[in-house]
């Protein structure tokens, strides 16, 4: 899909970014979003061989487009691993955090609450709800006036989710709430808090999550008749990291192709 992109080469120029879960799908191509707008990247990973790699690939991109990125090896569900993140990050970029985008984070498994027991409930909160929290105290004290955290929450924090999502839908209808009472609290520091709520998106989350047939079905059921596409979510990303989004904050916002209103 073409997309002829809002932001000049030097919308967010001079800007560091910091997004979790950069080695793929929504994560990767908000990476690449930011940097063709011309943010400074900085991109987790989990450290394992196959993420280090996709780490990797989307730094390559980066810089074949021109841009500056760095790749970190994190464990977000660790206190150390969050301090090693930032630290980096700092050491790397010159001790500022203009944009922070938490990505990171996933379903785990699909378990009804009969199913799960607790280790695997907090498992779910820590991944995606947590190392939010945690990740984005750790940053606060390098961002300066006028920078903007952008929270990808998702659908299921809406709607409750398909099944088997319990866990999942309630850490992501938890960043939602995060995300409101972050920006009031921010706000007067001029930080923007800002969240995006992404329907089915074709991503490996899917491949791995949701049956084709589901897919199928959620998509022929869109009012748009389609699955969303990661770059589509980066482009309302960049939107919000931008001077262009200066007096929005505290929103979740609905990226589903019009499956649910909020």
């Amino acid at each position: 899909m073409n997309h002829n992109h809002l932001f000049s080469k030097d919308a967010l120029a001079e800007k560091v970014a910091l997004v979790t879960g950069g080695a793929r799908d929504i994560g990767r191509a908000i990476c690449l979003g930011l940097a063709e707008a011309g943010a400074t990247v900085v991109l987790s990973h989990t450290p394992t061989e196959k993420s280090r790699a996709g780490g990797l690939r989307t730094v390559e991109d980066i810089r074949k487009l021109g841009g500056k990125a760095t790749a970190i090896a994190a464990d977000l569900t660790t206190t150390q691993g969050i301090f090693t993140l930032v630290e980096q990050t700092r050491i790397t970029a010159g001790d500022r955090i203009d944009i922070l985008v938490n990505v990171a984070g996933g379903l785990v498994a699909r378990k009804t609450i009969q199913e799960m027991d607790e280790t695997f409930w907090d498992q779910v909160m820590n991944l995606n709800l947590k190392s939010t929290w945690r990740l984005t105290k750790e940053s606060l004290p390098s961002m300066p006036e006028g920078g903007s955290i952008i929270n990808i929450a998702s659908q299921a924090g809406r709607d409750g989710g398909g099944a088997g999502s319990l866990a999942y839908a309630t850490s992501k209808g938890a960043v939602m709430t995060f995300t409101r009472a972050l920006a009031k609290e921010l706000g007067p520091r001029r930080i923007r808090v800002n969240g995006v709520c992404p329907g089915m998106i074709n991503t490996d989350f899917h491949n791995i999550f949701t049956k084709p047939e589901v897919r199928a079905r959620v998509a022929a059921s869109t009012p748009l008749g389609r699955e969303g596409e990661a770059r589509e979510v980066a482009d309302l990303v960049v939107f919000l990291a931008s001077d262009s989004a200066s007096f929005i904050n505290g929103v979740n916002f609905d990226i589903n192709g019009g499956t649910v209103f909020s």
